[in-house]
């Protein structure tokens, strides 16, 4: 690796620290944030078991780092057989209410 690579990488992850720093995550953040998968995030935020913004007038997800923090530390069930049933059993009330 010559040195210009290294100025690059070294960068790259300056960049990547400096985005910890955010006080508010979109989807991408979140990702790199959290180690989650995109999928497994989208899954979490439609059954409203990770905290997001509530501003209604935005289509895109967003997430308070501090409520992330404080959800992590609250060592939420990320398991996908947790999130198989949650998303059942949510699918069997939207069943049962006709919608």
């Amino acid at each position: 690796m010559n040195e210009q690579e290294n100025v690059v990488d070294l960068l790259q992850d300056i960049k990547g620290l400096l985005s910890h720093t955010k006080k508010v995550f979109n989807i991408d953040d979140l990702v790199k944030y959290t180690g989650l998968s995109k999928s497994k995030i989208y899954k979490l935020s439609q059954l409203k078991l990770i905290p997001t913004g509530k501003n209604k007038h935005i289509r895109q997800l967003f997430f308070s780092k501090e409520e992330i923090d404080n959800w992590l530390l609250g060592e939420p069930n990320l398991s996908d057989e947790f999130l198989e049933v949650q998303f059942n059993e949510q699918l069997l009330r939207n069943k049962k209410s006709g919608l």
